[in-house]
């Protein structure tokens, strides 16, 4: 169960770091995003840990991966500005 939660945050760690290189221009400040991706992998690998029950680490790992990249997903602003027309246009 350690080694599982340990697995997770690195997971949640690599996933943030991947998203701010990608994607940092859409991202609020690095510290947030790494938060959250963390905080997602581990909620995820709870939930998935709680679900299916004990001895089935990779697929705990994998839901860990998923709640983190929706997580981190949210974070995400627009590219552009935002054109906004008058209700009367």
């Amino acid at each position: 169960m350690i080694l599982e939660a340990l697995g997770s945050v690195v997971l949640g760690l690599l996933l943030a770091w991947a998203a701010t290189v990608r994607l940092g221009h859409r991202l609020p400040t690095r510290p947030l995003v790494y938060c959250t991706g963390v905080a997602g992998a581990l909620f995820g690998d709870f939930v998935t840990h709680t679900a299916l029950g004990p001895g089935t680490a990779l697929l705990s790992l994998l839901g860990a991966a998923a709640i983190s990249v929706a997580s981190l997903s949210l974070l995400l602003r627009p590219t552009g500005r935002l054109r906004r027309r008058s209700a009367t246009a």
